[in-house]
């Protein structure tokens, strides 16, 4: 039981119980950021350009990409890109023309973008989700994307976690968005009370909790194949004790 205190405007006037949170039953999992991470986009470039690239030209192309983000036209294309598989698309692409040197490659390196291939998992992705579903913990993936995820988790081995998928773009909505939280709440048969969303963008992710979900949100900066801290989520859970 958790304790609250009342308090007056002198001060406590007394303490009440309050039940004890639901057991988690179930935890939601963002995608990019989260448990995988795309390769640098210098690897990227270098691996869609017919021709090498040296260390100037790539800084040069690097800087027409950062200074793109404030492109009027990228910065339209970019609201409401998760919203459907075109919209992200033309997000992406708009952006990726945005520099001289990559116009003509735009659609190769959107198409890279979704290739399995180029996505890591994290270094303990792969564990931490192996012990939350061997101590019966349902597990689902509710990322803003623009194309069906499942393909990139099974090249990697680990799509038979999980046992509910929710992409923005068939939801024609985007995280916070409390529907698509709750869909996934639904498939997998747990209340969203009993339900952890884990994330890495603080609006989007921590808005589960609107949707009466608990979050956690990992802090960003990670690098491809690096150590997430995901094993935060095993001792939030107390997996440890489960198994």
């Amino acid at each position: 039981m958790t304790t609250h205190v009342v308090c007056g405007p002198e001060g406590p006037l007394r303490a009440r119980l309050s039940p004890p949170p639901a057991p988690v039953r179930a935890v939601l999992f963002d995608f990019s950021g989260t448990l995988f991470q795309i390769g640098s986009y210098a690897d990227r470039i270098r691996a869609a350009l017919p021709q090498p690239l040296d260390d100037r030209e790539m800084e040069t192309v690097l800087t027409d990409l950062e200074e793109g983000l404030a492109d009027p036209a990228v910065v339209a294309a970019q609201r409401g890109r998760d919203v459907s598989s075109e919209a992200h698309r033309h997000a992406f692409t708009t952006w990726y023309a945005s520099a001289p040197a990559l116009a003509p490659f735009a659609d190769a390196l959107y198409e890279q973008m979704q290739a399995p291939a180029h996505w890591l998992p994290y270094a303990d992705t792969e564990a931490t989700l192996a012990r939350l579903a061997e101590g019966g913990t349902a597990l689902g993936v509710v990322s803003d994307v623009g194309w069906d995820l499942r393909p990139t988790f099974g090249h990697h081995g680990l799509a038979h976690h999980f046992s509910a998928w929710v992409h923005s773009y068939e939801h024609d909505s985007e995280k916070p968005d409390p529907r698509l939280f709750r869909h996934a709440c639904e498939a997998l048969g747990a209340a969203p009370e009993e339900t952890l969303m884990v994330g890495d963008h603080p609006a989007k992710d921590g808005g589960a909790a609107a949707a009466g979900l608990r979050a956690y949100v990992l802090p960003a900066g990670a690098s491809p194949g690096s150590v997430r801290g995901l094993d935060a989520v095993l001792r939030l859970l107390d997996v440890g004790r489960q198994v």
